[in-house]
C-alpha cells in the first residue's frame, strides 16, 4: 500500500487543507506588512502634523487651500474623525460640543466645520495632498542631502531634459514646495517680520558658509521663538540666490518644530 493511499487521504486531508489556509494567510499577512512597510519608507517618514507647529502663514496657507479647492479631502479627514461606530453613529467633541445620533448630525458637523475651517486646521490637509501629488522636495541640511522622490526627478527633468540624473542638486532650481530640515537661529526681529538663519551642514561657524534665509511675518508665529538654535522643518517656495552673501531665500507657509 502506497504512503498516500486513499484510506490515508480520507483521515488527513482536513488537517491538509486546513494547514494550507494556514500557510496562505501567513502569506497574506507577509505581503501585507511589508507593502506598508515599503509604502511608509517612500514618503516623509515623519508626520508633522504630531509635531508642534510653530509658524504659519495664514493668508498664504488658505489662500491655497481655497485655490486647489481641498474641500473634498477636508470632508474625508473630519468624517473619518467624527465617526466612530460601525453604524454610523457619532461620538465626538466638535468645536467643543457633544455630538452623537446619526448620519445627519455628521453631516451637520462636517458643514459646520467647513464654514468655520482655519489655517490650523487644513494645513495637515495641505501637506498630505502636496505629498500625494509629489511635490514637495525633501531636503536635509544638517546632512547635505535632498531625497530622491518623484517630486524632485519631476522638477530636474523639466530643468535639464528627462533621464537626467545628476550627483548633486542646486537647491534655487526647485520650483516646487521644499520642506527644509535645519538647524535654525534668529537673528532679526521687528513688529513686521522675525528672519531666521540655518547653515548647510554642521559648520563650526554657522555664519560662515552657506545659509538658508527664511523671512516669517511676525504675527504668524505661533510659540515663543527658541533662544540659540532650534531643529525645526520648514515648508516653503524658494526665491532666490544671493551668491554674494551665500544665502538662499525661503518664503515660509509653516515652520514645524
Amino acid at each position: 500500500m502506497g504512503v498516500f493511499s486513499e484510506e490515508w487521504w480520507g483521515v488527513w486531508w482536513p488537517w491538509m487543507l486546513l494547514w494550507l489556509l494556514t500557510a496562505a494567510g501567513l502569506v497574506t499577512l507577509l505581503v501585507v506588512a511589508l507593502s506598508r512597510l515599503t509604502r511608509g519608507r517612500g514618503k516623509s517618514g515623519r508626520n508633522l502634523t504630531f509635531s508642534i507647529c510653530f509658524y504659519l502663514h495664514d493668508k498664504t496657507v488658505m489662500d491655497h487651500y481655497q485655490m486647489r479647492r481641498y474641500t473634498a479631502a477636508l470632508r474625508k479627514e473630519v468624517e473619518q474623525r467624527t465617526t466612530a461606530a460601525n453604524d454610523g453613529h457619532i461620538r465626538a467633541k466638535v468645536f467643543g460640543v457633544g455630538v452623537g445620533g446619526g448620519r445627519r448630525d455628521n453631516r451637520e458637523v462636517v458643514a459646520k466645520f467647513l464654514e468655520v475651517a482655519e489655517p490650523i486646521s487644513v494645513i495637515g490637509i495641505v501637506m498630505d495632498v502636496l505629498e500625494e501629488n509629489d511635490v514637495i522636495v525633501h531636503v536635509d541640511l544638517v546632512n547635505e542631502t535632498v531625497r530622491r522622490n518623484a517630486a524632485l526627478s519631476g522638477g530636474l527633468s523639466a530643468l535639464r531634459g528627462p533621464g537626467s540624473s545628476p550627483q548633486t542638486v542646486r537647491l534655487r532650481d526647485i520650483e516646487d514646495f521644499v520642506l527644509i530640515r535645519g538647524r535654525f537661529r534668529k537673528i532679526g526681529e521687528s513688529p513686521e517680520s522675525t528672519v531666521f538663519l540655518a547653515p548647510y551642514g554642521d559648520p563650526a561657524d554657522p555664519a560662515a558658509g552657506p545659509r538658508v534665509r527664511v523671512t516669517c511675518a511676525t504675527e504668524g508665529l505661533r510659540n515663543e521663538v527658541p533662544r540659540g538654535t532650534f531643529s525645526a522643518r520648514c515648508l516653503g517656495k524658494v526665491q532666490d540666490w544671493n551668491a554674494e552673501d551665500a544665502v538662499l531665500e525661503v518664503q515660509a507657509m509653516a515652520i514645524f518644530r
